[in-house]
């Protein structure tokens, strides 16, 4: 009997011993990170506000595109807390803005370099009026970034919600497609002339009062001409005859420079890029694209489109087939 008390004892012990060691082992890093993860709702828009005197109203815009300068964040704008109640974390994907929806997503590109990333706006600021948007300092990093004043494309998007979830837990989305450089070059003539270092030199106005040099010739310039050099007359009279002035002949204006027609297909809306050709063709099927190739890619496009506005049109068409990406790009061949 005692040997089977004793047994019971050591079975009892082994469990105890076998709690505390489960107790003891490390948390998994999906738990930690999980425990982090944000939500999505309910969505944050707050009242009017005013930064430098002047009014900012949030609102929910089903489109925004606009070309700016970014800063960096080093917190929260509420100490470590962002406006919609969130811990401030710097390694995040993250950026504050002045009216969009917190949180909402943004595809954010540096103009200097084409690298597009994907942030999560969940913050109010900057509290620049001359700056659009506010990175924190890890997308600032991925982006490629540092200082104030980063030229910038901001264009908010409907990301999948695999991005959305790897944002919220606080990694990292997939790079976007480099922009072309054609398109750079439209963008960085979008750029507020209060930083006249990267907007495009503007043509010289003439200044008030400059003499202009005279032109070589104009109508009824004889006549500045001294009298005696005049052509003798062909009789001798007594006193030389009054000219009588000639009217100046009317000159013609300039026929107007023939308009030219806006160049068609000055756009195209990228679907996606793939690396087979079999792939390209079937999803460009799908969506009626076509495919281009480029180097080892194929590229799945629709248009052209003549302006960036009727481009948006593509993108609506592919995001209504299931692929929400879809971008608006320069036509490399325009």
């Amino acid at each position: 009997m005692r040997s089977n008390n004793k047994g019971v004892a050591w079975a009892l012990t082994l469990a105890m011993l076998a709690c505390n060691a489960a107790d003891a082992r490390p948390k998994r890093a999906g738990a930690a990170i999980s425990s982090q993860t944000a939500s999505d709702t309910p969505v944050y828009l707050g009242d009017p506000y005013a930064i430098g005197g002047v009014t900012y109203t949030p609102s929910d815009p089903a489109y925004y595109d606009e070309v700016g300068y970014a800063g960096l964040s080093a917190g929260g704008s509420k100490g470590d807390a962002t406006a919609n109640g969130e811990a401030f974390a710097p390694a995040a994907i993250t950026a504050a803005h002045k009216s969009l929806p917190l949180p909402s997503y943004v595809e954010v590109t540096a103009i200097d370099t084409g690298k597009t990333i994907l942030v999560r706006v969940n913050d109010r600021g900057p509290m620049r009026n001359d700056q659009l948007i506010a990175l924190s300092p890890g997308a600032a990093e991925q982006l490629g970034v540092s200082g104030g004043d980063i030229p910038v494309r901001v264009r908010r998007v409907n990301p999948p919600e695999q991005d959305r979830a790897m944002l919220r837990s606080q990694g990292r989305a997939a790079e976007r497609l480099e922009t072309p450089a054609s398109l750079l070059k439209v963008l960085k003539n979008k750029l507020p002339a209060s930083h006249p270092a990267m907007a495009s030199p503007a043509t010289p106005k003439p200044i008030a009062g400059t003499a202009r040099p005279a032109p070589a010739s104009r109508p009824g310039a004889d006549f500045d001409k001294p009298l005696s050099a005049a052509r003798p007359a062909s009789k001798p009279v007594s006193s030389p005859p009054v000219p009588k002035p000639v009217p100046a002949k009317p000159v013609a204006p300039a026929p107007a420079p023939a308009a030219v027609p806006p160049r068609q297909g000055g756009y195209t809306v990228q679907v996606g890029a793939f690396s087979t050709r079999a792939r390209a063709e079937a999803v460009a099927k799908s969506v009626g694209a076509h495919v281009a190739s480029a180097g080892n890619l194929w590229r799945v496009r629709l248009g052209p489109y003549p302006t960036q506005q009727a481009a948006q049109a593509g993108v609506r068409a592919a995001a209504a087939k299931g692929f929400e990406n879809a971008r608006v790009m320069a036509n490399d061949a325009q």
